[in-house]
């Protein structure tokens, strides 16, 4: 099987609501993790796009911890009818691998994932992280 597996399953008979999931992109924190989704496709599809959130709880900035809505331009006003569920999963994953912080779903998870990027980059200094955290 492949490492960036994706998948989508039926959870009813007329198509309205799907299982997705999608495998943690490798060289990050996710990998190695499966990540559930719960996908509904509205009457408007493929005109409007699916709403979509995690099922797994995951600790990513455009994320919400508590509800596992997601901040995707794709899900948004971005949304082609020319894209497809794959399109939706494959994003996705990419966003695991890339978060986008100026345009967080999560503000909490947003501040700290900053905090952390000024302390483990090659050039961290203590005085931006603490800025950071004072700024909260």
């Amino acid at each position: 099987t492949s490492k960036n597996q994706i998948k989508v399953d039926l959870v009813d008979e007329n198509f309205t609501e799907l299982r997705g999931e999608i495998a943690g992109p490798p060289d990050t924190p996710y990998e190695g993790g499966r990540y559930q989704l719960e996908i509904k496709i509205p009457e408007t599809y493929p005109f409007n796009p699916p709403k979509v959130r995690f099922i797994t709880k995951i600790w990513h900035p455009n994320i919400s911890s508590v509800t596992g809505a997601i901040c995707l331009d794709i899900l948004k006003d971005q949304w082609a009818a020319a894209m497809t569920l794959r399109t939706v999963l494959l994003s996705l994953q990419a966003l695991l691998a890339a978060a986008e912080p100026d345009d967080p779903q999560d503000a909490v998870v947003a501040n700290q994932n900053a905090v952390i990027v000024a302390l483990s980059s090659k050039s961290w200094d203590v005085e931006t992280a603490t800025e950071l955290l004072l700024s909260n």
